[in-house]
């Protein structure tokens, strides 16, 4: 692209220059499908406009070796010369994909925070609920959420009257009940496969089902607590299990995912203690998107990973996860490092840790910041590491130790163990979407 403010001696120059390359590349593209004629010509106009460049001729002179030479192009270009717009765009976007591509492998990747393990210092998805359709936004305002805020829109409406019932499937061992579904592929913008999870809740035995991503599973539990039970955990599983007990409930068979005869579950139909009337809204919220982050994938090719640092990493190598996806947490250890909680605080190496503000928080659960915590008594999923007061881990060498921030609501190298230093992706850098006061430098 010419410079703004450069002469025009200089904008003719420039465009010379471009021309002489368009005519090299015909000649040796081209040269042995040419008549002796048109080649012949083709030499004698670039050979007058490189000389002419050379002796630094005049702007009107190269002017008038271009415009001799441009109809020979045209006539003996091919496919090189004169583009068509459609093969211009397509050239501009293969090479922007590799600059992209390259940047993207080198230097600066794109993350999207599924959960709500790294939260208040990153959050995942989240839902905003609304308690009557008075609240819930109009067709304007929901497109203006969905562009700052990432928010989908999600409703169940009573086909019929009466109480709202769900499937449960109960652990005995806890005696507690968790929200049943259904595993279903679906595509992303219409386009990238995903997986969701279709939940099911009855009005006087009719079905209703909402489908939300799988990685919004356990937030939509929390917000049926919530909407059902005002967000006491214990009392909902009170209600369910007196319910249970009463003979208000009945067994059914749940086909996780369809298809598959070994993924039936016996599940119990509860009721929930609320009715609807027709038309009315079962739940009704929106799904608000997780903090888009671009990762620095340059630094640590150059500086190891400390104590304190966003840790964003990939699961493929790590047996207990077994998927490859990509997770966020804080780096806690480094080779050699002996952790250790006494709730709240995380010790390293005999002392609290330090190394980022977040843990100071955590020590005093400001902010939000919960706390480092042990192995809960209503966690179905035992801890490997660091489950009971005293326990400690020595991070072997070529590994790290990773902690969610959301001490009691993370899954972290607590339950599945070391990150293998050969999966680290980056550094969280920058915080670029949704539109909220986190939009900014990554911390």
């Amino acid at each position: 692209m010419f410079g703004l403010f450069d002469s025009p001696e200089k904008k003719m120059r420039t465009s010379a220059e471009h021309w002489l390359e368009t005519a090299e590349k015909v000649y040796h593209h081209r040269r042995d499908q040419l008549a002796p004629a048109d080649l012949a010509v083709l030499e004698k106009g670039m050979a007058e406009l490189r000389f002419k460049l050379k002796e630094r001729a005049e702007a009107a002179k190269l002017k008038l070796s271009i415009e001799a030479l441009e109809p020979v192009l045209r006539r003996t270009g091919g496919k090189i010369y004169p583009k068509g717009e459609l093969a211009e765009w397509v050239e501009f976007f293969l090479v922007a994909g590799i600059v992209l591509l390259g940047l993207r492998t080198y230097f600066v990747t794109n993350f999207q925070i599924p959960t709500n393990s790294m939260w208040p210092s990153y959050h995942g998805m989240k839902a905003q609920i609304y308690s009557s359709p008075r609240e819930a936004p109009g067709p304007l305002y929901r497109a203006i959420r969905f562009l700052t805020l990432g928010a989908q829109h999600r409703e169940a409406i009573a086909p019929q009257a009466g109480e709202i019932a769900a499937d449960f499937f109960y652990e005995p061992r806890h005696q507690l009940f968790w929200l049943a579904y259904k595993e279903k592929h679906a595509r992303k913008w219409l386009v990238f496969p995903s997986t969701v999870h279709e939940f099911t809740f009855y009005v006087a035995d009719t079905p209703v089902n909402i489908d939300v991503p799988a990685d919004f599973d356990s937030e939509f539990r929390d917000m049926v607590v919530e909407v059902f039970a005002h967000g006491d955990k214990a009392l909902f599983n009170r209600q369910l299990l007196s319910q249970a007990r009463a003979g208000h409930a009945e067994n059914v068979v749940v086909q996780i995912i369809p298809g598959e005869n070994d993924a039936l579950r016996t599940a119990t139909r509860i009721g929930l203690g609320k009715t609807v009337a027709t038309g009315e809204p079962v739940l009704d919220f929106d799904i608000l998107a997780g903090d888009m982050l671009f990762v620095d994938r340059f630094s640590y090719h150059f500086f190891r990973p400390k104590p304190g640092d966003g840790f964003v990493f990939r699961t493929g190598n790590i047996p207990e996860i077994g998927e490859d996806q990509y997770f966020i947490k804080r780096l806690a250890g480094v080779p050699g490092d002996t952790l250790e909680i006494r709730q709240p605080v995380l010790y390293r190496n005999g002392h609290p840790i330090t190394g980022s503000a977040a843990y100071e928080k955590e020590f005093h659960q400001l902010e939000n910041y919960p706390g480092y915590r042990n192995q809960s008594p209503d966690d179905i999923e035992p801890m490997t590491y660091l489950a009971k007061p005293g326990d400690t881990v020595t991070v072997p060498r070529g590994n790290y130790f990773a902690l969610g921030d959301n001490s009691a609501n993370s899954r972290d190298s607590r339950y599945w163990g070391f990150v293998p230093a050969s999966e680290v992706v980056g550094r969280p850098l920058f915080v670029y979407y949704p539109f909220t006061r986190r939009w900014g430098p990554a911390h």
